[in-house]
């Protein structure tokens, strides 16, 4: 789950990261009795979605009036914000932050993650904030220092100094940069992120250390914790089909291809996309109907995938372990017959009552194209879909 810049910065304040003064807006109104409430003489008009990139963007404004203020959140809000992340369809910004001028000397990096190979939190951090922490990483390693956090210490006093000294937090400010990371860490421990990030992490001319943009974003698996993070969702920042397939605990996930995916199982969808990949096919999602799938919850799964328009065909690969193969049948005939379906549909089915799912498939009066591999059904399924993507 992800949540807003604005939100993201709430949180890291209960830790004792600073931040800039800011509040957040849903109209020019709103934006312009923040920037009252807030005083000073400069604000910054900042665009709320779950992407970044937003100042490239065209999001992210400096005013240095009122009246400014209000020209700059007319030309934001409701805008299409188009970003790396978002994609070519863009964001429409329903959210603003309006946020105090801060004075910059210098931007850095900081961000944290879980490491599988340690199964430690990981905290990276780099004097070359504000920019790209891919881009860095590949051009430039050397600048990227990395501790990996002992669970039961937590991020020590001498950890976090030795990455502020080594990211370019002077000596004076050493002590603010600390507070920063620690609660960063606490932050992340406490709330179950799976990632948080402070880009850039800057430092101002009185020696303050400010979280000047925030990220974090929350292991769904833990979220029956934190209700109150889960209030932070934005459904408008969220794919409709994903929110649809969460009702009926579908793991779905949209992509950009033309090959609809129906699997059992994260790591067979996962082997499925890349062998469609191999072929010349893109997949046009991820979707895992878990082990213990029902007829309804596969039919489901079935009417969500084809809400998609740029499907052209669809693959069902299913492994027969735990989830009946004569199950995933019925789902799949049920679901064709309710939609009508319109694309070629190439089925592979291998385990637990495979013979049976087979012969309803057949007897289904569908046109199904069937194969006995992964292979085969994604060579199939490629060519039904009109070729090499």
């Amino acid at each position: 789950m992800k949540i807003h810049e604005y939100q993201a910065k709430e949180i890291l304040r209960r830790y004792g990261v600073a931040t800039p003064r800011g509040l957040p807006c849903f109209s020019i109104d709103e934006a312009v009795e923040a920037a009252k409430k807030l005083g000073g003489p400069v604000w910054v008009v900042k665009a709320q979605i779950h992407a970044g990139g937003r100042g490239k963007g065209g999001g992210v404004k400096l005013a240095r009036s009122v009246d400014e203020v209000r020209a700059r959140a007319a030309e934001i809000l409701g805008m299409r914000l188009v970003t790396h992340q978002t994609g070519p369809e863009g964001r429409i910004v329903k959210r603003l932050l309006i946020e105090e001028g801060a004075d910059i000397k210098k931007e850095l990096y900081v961000g944290m993650v879980v490491d599988r190979v340690t199964q430690r939190v990981c905290l990276m951090a780099s004097s070359e904030g504000g920019m790209d922490i891919e881009e860095v990483a590949a051009k430039t390693p050397e600048k990227i220092h990395k501790v990996f956090i002992d669970p039961e210490t937590g991020l020590k006093d001498a950890e976090a100094d030795d990455i502020a000294h080594k990211i370019g937090i002077p000596r004076e400010s050493v002590s603010r940069g600390r507070a920063v990371l620690q609660g960063l860490y606490k932050a992340f421990w406490e709330c179950d992120a799976s990632l948080a990030e402070i880009n850039p992490l800057i430092l101002t001319g009185d020696g303050s250390v400010l979280a000047l943009d925030a990220k974090m974003n929350f292991d769904d698996n833990a979220l029956f914790r934190h209700p109150e993070i889960v209030e932070m969702r934005d459904l408008d920042e969220e794919d409709p089909l994903e929110i649809e397939a969460s009702k009926y605990d579908l793991s779905y996930i949209s992509l950009d291809g033309n090959i609809g995916c129906l699997v059992n199982g994260a790591g067979l969808a996962m082997a499925t996309m890349d062998t469609i990949k191999l072929f010349g096919g893109e997949p046009a999602n991820f979707l895992d109907v878990g082990g213990g799938a029902t007829t309804e919850k596969v039919t489901e799964a079935f009417k969500i995938m084809l809400k998609n328009p740029r499907i052209k065909a669809i693959l069902v690969n299913i492994f027969g372990g735990i989830m009946r193969c004569d199950v995933i049948a019925e789902g799949v005939v049920a679901a064709a017959k309710q939609v009508h379906l319109g694309v070629p549909l190439v089925v592979r089915m291998k385990g637990t009552n495979e013979d049976i799912g087979k012969r309803i498939l057949a007897e289904s009066g569908l046109s199904i194209i069937s194969a006995d591999n992964m292979a085969e059904a994604a060579q199939k399924v490629v060519a039904a879909a009109g070729g090499r993507a």
